[in-house]
């Protein structure tokens, strides 16, 4: 979301017209912070992605957790 509104902002600094940034000290805000929130979620994607992977590789390595068996004598039902 961060990635899509940036890219957004962004554009809209590039085609806007320089005359509305007198306010802003001749800075085009809209340009700044919308390259500053492509680059984070641009970031937050690759992190998320990363993470997905190394969990991935880790339930590989990891066998599933087996209950262990009741030992003779313990927990049985006598009638």
């Amino acid at each position: 979301m961060f990635a899509l509104f940036g890219a957004l902002l962004t554009v809209y600094g590039v085609v806007s017209d320089p005359s509305i940034y007198r306010r802003s000290l001749g800075i085009n805000v809209n340009l700044w912070w919308g390259l500053a929130l492509l680059v984070f979620g641009v970031l937050m994607v690759l992190f998320a992605r990363r993470a997905a992977r190394l969990q991935a590789i880790v339930s590989k390595e990891t066998p599933p957790a087996r209950p262990n068996p009741p030992e003779p004598g313990h927990g049985a039902r006598r009638s």
